[in-house]
């Protein structure tokens, strides 16, 4: 085997998969897996979102799905390559239903034979119910004489007319953020009857209702919408309003079914009917949707999280959310105290400063930093950069990387990866601890991104803020939490009282199922149970082990319900998959759901 090349060798493994996968030889397949296996699926076997861990996980996976899933014609795609003893391929494959993409990593077992220590599959389409693109692309013009003949802009006005008035949408999608919008934009090309709501006006308003210095802290390689991505201009951190625009304009492109100024008021299940009935508010009325499948699309960072502290009631300056900050034009030469040292706190710390505020931040607990130069190079750049671009790598190819490692080992890559930027970074760090400032890199050293997996929170990525906190221009308060508001200041858990003309909670969001028990019912929210986080057992994530995030962009607990959002590059690559799950139920093809989870934390 030595002679072999990493792709005849790929070949061979993918062949030896193929034939125990179509002769049903279900302990022939297990043989081609190391014992400590992953196996990534997202939709294509399970038509789930779902991580075998070991032999036996896999094995009783193919024994449940096989009969069913037929899968078959597995093809190298590209040329193998091999590093460090593993050999990394891209295989194409095809289900009974659908056309799919995979990734494998081969290592040698016992017997010398390659076996898969990580595979990845992905459902890419339908079979039948392929979007019309390319080849299948509507043709748009009628040619020749028809009388009475309607124009695109009548077809379409008719469509706006029509949906959720005498027709009813398929799919409804309350949250018109950037993951509604994309989520739609995938439904609509695949033909699926999808109306987005928006309590905002327009399009980007989550966006462009925010602080004005706000920025999005990831680079563009990494934030591109699908099938429209940005120019290649486009700068590499966007400004709010920038994205705002952009948005807006990819809603009117991308003719997406979008209702804005529309508030969700109550959401009801009818079993016997085997829909939701959604009452909204828009123009002042109210109106009844009865879609089949509800998708709440209400982001990560949604429910705002405000602390009930005694005295706030008698607080005579302004209080108020960090999502609901308008800038800091209004507060020159006035005192500000902004409770929360994670990323909107730092932002808007440091933007109440430029503009002449005394501001003071208050640190509960520990903050995880990550200077954004560091975080470029260090840990995105191999995947999300111009440089990945030459080499190759798009942000389609770096979602599937990025994918193909399953969470139960991804920490392992990123603690290294954060031991770097600490001794990169170590002055700051060693200026900011002396200023009383509380650090940590995540339970376990693995830095930013698996704190956001695991929590959503607890993490600044350093954009120019931490100079300010370091060197004393942003007061700092550590260790401590505001106790009591008072007319004209605050007072702190260790006695300290601080004036305060601003106080501003920058305490992060609350979970996603909230707003399951305010639309739904506090029952319906229960049986779904916590949305995100993976089981981890590290701070604000508690086990038992889940092994995906729950209850993202995969069936609930609740029938018809799902629940999608993330960041940009989350939104952008899951949206693929729940789009498809969507679909396959819309044109009534059998969607066997298997491992779904169980619900072990109710909020």
């Amino acid at each position: 085997m030595s002679n072999d090349t990493p792709s005849q060798r790929a070949r061979r493994w993918l062949a030896r998969f193929e034939q125990a996968l179509s002769s049903a030889d279900i302990t022939a397949a297990q043989s081609l897996f190391v014992p400590d296996c992953y196996w990534r699926d997202l939709v294509a076997f399970t038509w789930n979102i779902k991580t075998q861990e070991g032999r036996e996980a896999v094995t009783h996976m193919l024994a449940w799905q096989v009969p069913n899933v037929k899968p078959s014609n597995f093809k190298l795609s590209g040329e193998a390559s091999e590093a460090d003893g593993i050999v990394d391929a891209w295989f194409d494959f095809e289900t009974a239903a659908a056309r799919g993409l995979g990734h494998v990593r081969l290592r040698a077992g016992d017997d010398g034979d390659d076996q898969a220590w990580t595979l990845l599959t992905t459902m890419v389409e339908l079979k039948g119910f392929e979007e019309r693109k390319g080849e299948r692309r509507d043709k748009g013009a009628e040619h020749g004489a028809h009388p009475g003949r309607t124009s695109w802009l009548e077809r379409r006005r008719e469509e706006e007319a029509a949906l959720g008035h005498t027709e009813q949408p398929y799919t409804l999608i309350i949250g018109g953020g950037q993951g509604g919008i994309m989520l739609a934009a995938r439904l609509r090309r695949l033909g699926v009857p999808t109306i987005v709501v928006e309590r905002n006006e327009r399009p980007g308003d989550s966006w462009r209702k925010r602080y004005k210095s706000l920025c999005l802290h990831d680079p563009v390689w990494y934030d591109h919408l699908p099938y429209l991505p940005f120019p290649d201009d486009w700068p590499v951190f966007s400004p709010k309003d920038k994205i705002a625009d952009w948005l807006e304009a990819y809603t009117r492109i991308m003719e997406i079914n979008y209702w804005g100024s529309t508030t969700a008021k109550k959401a009801v299940f009818d079993e016997s009917r085997g829909e939701w009935a959604v009452t909204v508010e828009r123009g002042g009325k109210e109106i009844v949707l009865r879609p089949k499948q509800l998708v709440f699309a209400l982001g990560v960072s949604g429910y705002a999280n405000v602390p009930k502290i005694p005295g706030a009631e008698t607080f005579l300056g302004e209080q108020h959310h960090s999502s609901r900050h308008p800038g800091p034009e209004a507060y020159k030469g006035r005192k500000a105290v902004v409770l929360g040292s994670n990323n909107s706190a730092h932002d808007i710390c440091a933007a109440l400063w430029e503009n002449g505020a005394d501001v003071t931040m208050v640190q509960r607990s520990s903050t995880h930093i990550a200077t954004s130069d560091s975080l470029m190079e260090l840990a995105l750049s191999g995947l999300y950069s111009e440089q990945a671009v030459k080499n190759g790598i798009d942000h389609h190819k770096a979602d599937l990387i990025f994918a193909s490692v399953p969470y139960r080992i991804m920490h392992n890559f990123h603690i290294p990866v954060y031991e770097q930027m600490k001794k990169r970074d170590a002055d700051l760090y060693g200026r900011l601890e002396k200023a009383g400032f509380l650090l940590d890199f995540g339970d376990d050293g693995s830095g930013l991104f698996m704190k956001y997996l695991r929590r959503g929170s607890g993490y600044y990525i350093d954009v120019g803020a931490s100079e300010l906190v370091a060197n004393g221009s942003i007061r700092l308060k550590s260790g401590v939490n505001v106790e009591r508001i008072n007319p004209k200041s605050v007072t702190l858990s260790d006695g300290t009282e601080l004036e305060a003309d601003l106080l501003v909670y920058a305490t992060g969001y609350g979970s996603m199922n909230q707003f399951l028990a305010d639309l739904v019912s506090p029952e319906v929210a229960d049986r779904v149970g916590k949305v995100w986080g993976l089981g981890s057992d590290t701070t604000k994530d508690p086990g038992p082990w889940e092994g995906e995030l729950r209850n993202m962009w995969k069936p609930t607990r609740q029938p018809q319900l799902w629940i999608h959002g993330g960041n940009l590059h989350q939104s952008r690559h899951y949206s693929q998959f729940l789009s498809l799950q969507l679909k396959a139920r819309y044109e009534g093809l059998p969607t066997p759901v298997y491992g779904q989870a169980e619900v072990h934390h109710r909020r």
